[in-house]
């Protein structure tokens, strides 16, 4: 695809500030990154460009922070990184936002040309290290290729199914001159993005949904990524259509309405996996069939069509066939899709599920003496009124989060899905904050996850962000700790650490620091944490050994869930 021509340079620039000016051009006023020897003169160069820059206490802190940055605004997220041991510390990053399919641009230093490939001083095969985590990567060895290389980048990241994209930028190349004699396209012959959905697909499709008694609209976190949600939300309430979302979707339907089946999954609601394993037919929408959520994919929605609108064809029958296929853009498909729809009551399927939600809510026992993580997630819930950007790690404190925060809009729950990264909480707070600096941005945390980033509470310190970080501290590495007791007898292997006071740490840091280890407290903590201009850190001593359920083991069925007994006890 074609860009508009450019104008040509009127003066001979170095590469460094051929980078600078094309990201201009390209929209960024925010990066993330760290300097380093071969990155020189690119950050001489942004000493003066109006760009708010970012640095991180780690590389992968700041890949995190950009991805986020770019999860909250919709735009590319960009971040930069000096060659060998820089580039590689944003592999995991890198990673993070392949799987959940992030618009990112990555740029790092690499080598003088003629080294490269002779060991020299840190040096890495970044693009070869990164081939795998990026939806494309290249080097640039010639200074005239660069402004249009990195044009490329930004549309390659940013359409389709969006990722991450990396120029590896030799330091020669950095200060190399060029003058650009003529226009300036983008030269991308096999690369083309199909939008429109076959018409006679999505009438396919309109016909099954007017048809079917027990459907279910299945979302993942594509829908959220085309700006899809108003016509998701119109689709769905003149279907009338009961809609449970995956762990990246939630948001794209507000959570508080009745058709509402939260999340679907290993530890989504019983409600929404009984629907799915029950419907007749399943619309999924920007969603990828993942075994989180399919569970035993020979068992998965028996009974179902399944109709499947996504923006990448590679994505359609990948794990699981379906029906009626409709490649494009879900923002476009949707809107089409709801011209074609009928309004249908079915009563009885939605007395089914109101059943379902009356018997097994998510549920946990109020009356304990000790801090329940979910009831301190409600308590957050209830005093940011829903309306909070909520940030977190991964293990059991991401599925609270997920099960007992109530997203109402799209963009608000910021989490690693497919990679699962431990330590992403902290920094993609960072990012979600300076994404959006009106909004209260809280990161639920794990310790384990915590502690493996919490030095960029210091980033968040310097630049007087004001996020809020709860630590639902159990001491152990809580899902593991949860798959040891139910798995591996309650051999507890290596899953305790010795934590630090968290609260000394983060007054250390320069931040505010709080410790609550009574439940009566909790309430009140909360509301002192979301006063707070500065950055804030609560340390909650939650209940050490408490579970997330329900729980599809794995290898099993979506309605083979664990723990639903514990839950009805709780009645």
């Amino acid at each position: 695809m074609e860009s508009k021509p450019r104008a040509a340079a009127s003066t001979t620039k170095t590469g460094a500030q051929i980078v600078v000016d094309t990201l201009i051009e390209e929209g960024v006023d925010t990066m993330f990154g760290y300097i380093g020897g071969v990155v020189l003169p690119l950050f001489d160069k942004l000493y003066d460009a109006p760009i708010n820059f970012i640095v991180p206490r780690h590389e992968q802190g700041g890949c995190h922070m950009a991805d986020a940055y770019a999860r909250v605004s919709g735009k590319v997220g960009v971040v930069v990184a000096t060659s060998g041991p820089g580039a590689c510390n944003l592999v995991t990053g890198l990673a993070t936002a392949n799987m959940d399919s992030i618009p990112l641009v990555a740029l790092t230093g690499q080598v003088r040309t003629e080294l490269i490939g002779n060991d020299a001083f840190q040096e890495a095969d970044t693009t070869g290290i990164t081939r795998p985590v990026t939806k494309y990567n290249c080097i640039v060895e010639d200074v005239k290729d660069l402004a249009r290389t990195i044009r490329e980048a930004f549309h390659i990241a940013s359409t389709g199914r969006k990722g991450p994209v990396l120029i590896d930028l030799p330091v020669d190349v950095a200060v190399s001159k060029y003058k650009a004699d003529g226009p300036d396209e983008m030269d991308l012959p096999g690369y083309r993005v199909r939008t429109e959905g076959h018409a006679r697909q999505i009438s396919t499709a309109a016909k099954a949904i007017n048809k079917s008694q027990q459907p279910v609209l299945y979302v993942g976190g594509g829908v959220i990524s085309a700006n899809a949600s108003k016509e998701l939300r119109a689709l769905a309430e003149k279907a009338n259509l009961p809609v449970t979302m995956t762990l990246l979707g939630l948001g794209s339907y507000d959570q508080t309405k009745p058709k509402s089946l939260d999340m679907l999954g290993m530890h989504g609601s019983a409600y929404a996996n009984y629907a799915v394993q029950e419907c007749d037919l399943l619309i999924a929408v920007g969603a990828r069939f993942d075994d989180r959520v399919t569970g035993k994919i020979a068992a998965f929605a028996p009974n179902a069509k399944i109709i499947h609108i996504d923006i990448d064809p590679a994505s359609i029958s990948k794990n699981v066939r379906v029906d009626i296929p409709v490649v494009g853009d879900a923002k476009e498909i949707l809107r089409e899709l709801a011209k074609g729809v009928e309004h249908h009551e079915r009563k009885k399927w939605f007395d089914k599920i109101a059943d379902w939600k009356k018997k097994f809510p998510f549920r946990y026992d109020l009356d304990s003496k000790t801090i329940k993580p979910q009831y301190v997630i409600d308590e957050i819930c209830s005093q940011t009124k829903n309306k909070a950007i909520v940030t977190t790690g991964v293990g059991q404190n991401q599925m609270w989060a997920a099960q007992f925060y109530k997203f109402t809009k799209p963009r608000q729950l910021i989490s690693s899905g497919g990679l699962g990264t431990m330590g992403f909480g902290l920094p993609a707070a960072i990012g979600a904050q300076i994404a959006d600096p009106k909004a209260t941005v809280v990161d639920i945390d794990g310790d384990h996850s915590f502690n493996m980033t919490m030095t960029e509470l210091a980033t968040a310190v310097e630049h007087n962000l004001p996020i809020k970080v709860c630590i639902l501290n159990n001491g152990y590495m809580g899902m593991v700790r949860q798959w040891q007791e139910l798995f591996y007898g309650k051999r507890y292997s290596k899953t305790y650490l010795a934590n630090p006071d968290y609260a000394d740490l983060a007054r250390a840091l320069g931040a505010i620091g709080m410790t609550v280890d009574k439940k009566a407290d909790v309430p009140k903590t909360v509301k002192e944490m979301l006063a707070q201009k500065k950055p804030c850190v609560v340390d909650f001593k939650v209940d050490r050994e408490e579970n997330v359920w329900p729980m599809v083991p794995s290898g099993k069925s979506l309605n083979e869930m664990d723990g639903l007994d514990i839950l009805e006890r709780l009645i």
